[in-house]
């Protein structure tokens, strides 16, 4: 089944003995279809439950605060100019280990948890683009924050990054997105389905966690980045309390049709950060956002799929160093020719691999 871009990065918890991907492949296809089959037919649409409080071990030295009525997991790091991190669908902070020790020796960086994933709370209630952007507005406030932000996000996340700035022009300094998800016409057709009551929560009941190996091999155009550790962390994750709720409501909540049409008023300083062999989100939406935005670039990573952080670190790194420290996205980096577009597909959200 579809569902976007929608795989973890591990938590850096210790990943449990075994897993169900043994039991995952045994059904295999037709298995997979019967439960489909069976669920309609059974008219099963139950409620999932949602989860206020700890969802998982909490490492030594965590911080949470209280932020629209969740428990929201951050770090706050480092002097200088604040730089915002805000990581994709069903993802978490850690996607941005790399990048943070790049920032850290000359900006405040401040990563959280959005509501609904990695340490964060799973409450009942609202988790549109314009609501996680709210969590960020009272994050930024809790901190004492107030002058602009370099906000920094990657795909699902940059809708809820354009949406803050649409909201709060005047906390933003300039945009960075990596792979942005933040079109109407992205969405996968499981997507659609799942806005209707009962069948997104037999759908995501159902499929949500189903072969998250697969799923994040699609993210990757290196494949040696989805290590057996790195699946058996993921599936830990998933099967924290309340995730299947929360991943339900950010799914109905990515309503872009209207929005997009505002991404043309957005006059902020903006990098654009692609992996030229994404499957997800596909290097034509990379461009499309690069003419809307007026003052965007936009720069293409050969050989990288979804994750430019991981797979072009160097480079992408790099790039967003100077970006945010200059407030002009890079004018050496050399020109990609882009390769033709893959076919999109639904893919896993930001695991990560470990720098030596």
């Amino acid at each position: 089944m579809n569902f976007g871009p929608a795989v973890p990065a591990p938590s850096g918890a210790e990943p449990p003995a075994g897993g169900r991907r043994a039991r995952q492949r045994a059904g295999g296809e037709l298995g997979r279809r019967g439960l489909l089959l069976g669920a309609a037919a059974a008219g099963l649409g139950g409620c999932l439950d949602f989860h206020a409080g700890s969802v998982a071990a909490e490492p030594k030295g965590s911080t949470f605060a209280k932020i629209e009525g969740a428990r929201i997991h951050y770090v706050d790091r480092g002097e200088g100019p604040p730089v915002l991190l805000v990581h994709g669908f069903a993802s978490s902070l850690n996607t941005w280990r790399g990048v943070m020790k790049a920032l850290e020796p000359k900006h405040r960086v401040i990563a959280l948890d959005l509501k609904g994933f990695g340490l964060s709370d799973r409450p009942p209630g609202d988790y549109s683009p314009a609501a996680e952007a709210a969590i960020l507005l009272g994050l930024l406030d809790h901190l004492g924050v107030k002058e602009p932000v370099r906000l920094v996000a990657h795909s699902w996340g940059s809708s809820v990054a354009l949406r803050f700035t649409l909201l709060h022009p005047e906390r933003v300094e300039r945009i960075a997105l990596y792979d942005a998800w933040v079109y109407e016409s992205q969405l996968p057709t499981t997507f659609l389905w799942s806005r209707a009551d009962g069948l997104g929560e037999m759908l995501i009941g159902a499929f949500y966690d189903e072969r998250p190996d697969d799923k994040m091999a699609i993210a990757f155009y290196d494949k040696s980045y989805v290590t057996e550790e790195l699946v058996e962390s993921v599936e830990e994750q998933l099967d924290r309390p309340g995730t299947k709720a929360a991943a339900l409501a950010a799914i109905r909540g990515q309503r872009f049709s209207e929005v997009e049409k505002l991404y043309k008023n957005i006059d902020k300083p903006a990098l654009l950060l692609w992996g030229r062999e994404d499957r997800v989100t596909t290097l034509e939406f990379g461009e499309r956002l690069s003419k809307e935005l007026k003052r965007a670039r936009l720069v293409v990573y050969p050989q990288c799929g979804h994750f430019p952080m991981i797979e072009a670190a160097t480079p992408s790194t790099r790039d967003l160093v100077e970006f945010v420290e200059q407030g002009a996205a890079p004018a050496t980096a050399p020109p990609v020719a882009p390769a033709p577009n893959p076919k999109p597909a639904a893919a896993p959200e930001e695991p990560k691999k470990e720098a030596p």
